[in-house]
């Protein structure tokens, strides 16, 4: 009877442990999951969207409500996530293009992850100072 086990050197019988997928826990294995679930964000967002924006033909009293629930500061910092997963999701995917039709692409993809890292830093630093300035403010009563 044959065995797919794969044996550790010196035929000791015990199996070699199998590390994760084809990414072993690197970091492209950890890119791939963060693309697929701000692609799922994104598009959870989009249907929402779509769904409150519509009620406008249905009944404009009803969106006017809902877009008022909107104005809080929960809502804000879901939208500072938001803006984090759509630009990280383009980003990435703009990454995965060039991993795809650059002959060179596989070969530099780690190098390429820690640039949409850096410019995903670099973008989202003053993106969040704006987007939540005029929430900490009206929290703090400053704002008019």
């Amino acid at each position: 009877m044959s065995s797919s086990t794969v044996l550790r050197p010196g035929g000791s019988g015990v199996p070699k442990p199998r590390r994760g997928s084809l990414y072993k826990g690197a970091e492209g294995m950890w890119s791939w999951v963060a693309h697929r679930v701000t692609g799922v964000l994104t598009f959870f967002f989009l249907f929402a969207h779509v769904l409150d924006t519509a009620l406008v033909r249905v009944s404009p009293e009803s969106y006017n409500k809902i877009i008022e629930t909107y104005k809080n500061p929960l809502v804000n910092l879901m939208e500072v996530g938001l803006v984090g997963a759509v630009l990280y999701h383009s980003l990435n995917g703009i990454r995965v293009m060039l991993i795809d039709f650059w002959a060179r692409g596989a070969r530099h993809q780690r190098k390429m992850l820690w640039i949409v890292v850096g410019t995903w830093i670099v973008v989202m630093i003053p993106t969040v100072y704006f987007m939540l300035e005029f929430t900490v403010r009206k929290m703090l009563g400053d704002a008019s």
